[in-house]
Formats: structure tokens, C-alpha cells, sequence
């Protein structure tokens, strides 16, 4: 089962720092409360009880941080009913799909995009990404995360628009053969113009000197689907996000 390995991914993308908590392990930033970077991952056919529940709530409480998690139900079919009986609500539920790198349709453009991995192009990538984002301003903890990316064999691309970086985006740390495409971004300015996708294929193609045979993303919105479905993405299964406010 496919969602399997995207938890699997997701448990080892949340590091040595990554907190157990019952049948859940969770990823806490302690330096950014963004609800993308604080999430609990289920173990696999887990069936949570109320204490358990409870238990993983008081965690995030503890850290000042937003009781979340991102996961694929048909690999723990249990939780979000346990999950819902506890006050959570459903964030959004999201299309998850996969495109192997060789199946990659390439997006052209009339800009130029290629991997980064100097700290000056990680700096405009991470600008890039808050910016389209509607995030704070980028911070060195930004760069740092790219940096524990790239050390990991995960990549980080931009789209330049002469020297103005006008795109971005990363493929996580890759574990199994498994790795996310996430933070695609494009500058307001910039939009419509086929750049996301030529970032996203890059990253997809790119991956294959890392070892990367599964590349996946979970989409926004419609919008963002198709751009992706351009590139070669199909849908193989869903992502569900849900919060307890």
C-alpha cells in the first residue's frame, strides 16, 4: 500500500527531534508555529483511544502549538473517527499523487530554472516561498531547513527571472525511494505564465540521481491539480489534514 510508504517518509522527514506519542510520532518546529511544520503522523492501522488522544493533544498544547495531523487514512482507517470524537475538525482533504520521474512532461518557459545549493539562492527561494505563501518574512531558519534538506539528498530549485528569483520549490529528503514535492511557489507577478510546473519538473526529474523512484505532492485546490497533471502526476490514493482548533 502506497500510503504506507508516505508514512514511513513522513515519520523519518521529522528527524531525530521528532517526539513519540502513542500510536502517533510527531514533528514540532520550535522555531515556527506554522501548522505545516507541526503535524503527528499515525501509525499504520492504528486505532487510537480517547486517552491516547488526549495524550498526543497535551503534547502539542505544551509547545504552544496546534494539535494536527497529516496522513493517509486508507493506511489508518481508525483515526479520524477517533480523531473527530475529540473535537477535530477536517482541514481539507486532498488529492495524493504520484508521477516517476521518467514519465516527466517537461514545461517550457521562458525563464530559466535549475537546482540550488549555495545559501544566497537558498535565501531568494525561501523569500520566494513566504512570499507566495502570505508566510513571514524568511528567516535563517528557513535556510537552515533547506540546508538539513539538501544534506539529506533532497533537492531545492528556483526560477530566475534574469537575477530576481521569481519560483521555487523543494523535494524532500528521500527515504525508500519515497519523497515528498512540496513548497511550489510563484511570484504573483509571475503566475500563469507554466513555472510552477517546469519547477515541479525539475525536482521530479532531478530526483533520480538521488534515488528517488516515487516521487508525490498533495495539491491545494483545482488549480494546482492541473498544473501538476500536466507535468505527468496521477492520483493514486488521498491525504487527509485535520485540526483541533
Amino acid at each position: 500500500m502506497f500510503g504506507a510508504d508516505v508514512h514511513a517518509y513522513l515519520r523519518a522527514a521529522a528527524g531525530d527531534r521528532a517526539v513519540r506519542s502513542g500510536p502517533f510520532m510527531i514533528r514540532f518546529d520550535e522555531h515556527d508555529d506554522a501548522l505545516a511544520f507541526n503535524y503527528a503522523i499515525p501509525d499504520d492501522d492504528a486505532a487510537p483511544t480517547a486517552d491516547e488522544i488526549a495524550a498526543l493533544i497535551a503534547e502539542f498544547r505544551g509547545r504552544a502549538r496546534t494539535p494536527r495531523l497529516e496522513y493517509v487514512p486508507q493506511a489508518a482507517p481508525k483515526v479520524e473517527g477517533a480523531l473527530s470524537a475529540a473535537g477535530f475538525t477536517v482541514e481539507g482533504r486532498y488529492p495524493l499523487l504520484v508521477c516517476p520521474p521518467d514519465e516527466v512532461v517537461d514545461t517550457p518557459v521562458d525563464i530559466r530554472v535549475e537546482l540550488v545549493t549555495d545559501d544566497a539562492a537558498l535565501w531568494q527561494a525561501a523569500r520566494v516561498m513566504n512570499e507566495a505563501f502570505e508566510a513571514p518574512e524568511a528567516t535563517e531558519h528557513d535556510v537552515a531547513r533547506f540546508r538539513r534538506v539538501l544534506d539529506g539528498g533532497g533537492l531545492v530549485a528556483v526560477a530566475l527571472d534574469g537575477a530576481e528569483a521569481v519560483g521555487a520549490g523543494q523535494l524532500g529528503r528521500p527515504h525508500r525511494g519515497v519523497a515528498e514535492v512540496a513548497g511550489i511557489a510563484v511570484r504573483a507577478s509571475h503566475r500563469r505564465r507554466g513555472i510552477a510546473g517546469a519547477v515541479t519538473a525539475l525536482l521530479t526529474r532531478g530526483g533520480t540521481a538521488a534515488g528517488i523512484t516515487t516521487p508525490f505532492l498533495t495539491p491545494g485546490d483545482d488549480g494546482a491539480a492541473r498544473v501538476y497533471a500536466r507535468v505527468g502526476y496521477r492520483k493514486v490514493g488521498e491525504a487527509l489534514h485535520i485540526v483541533l482548533h
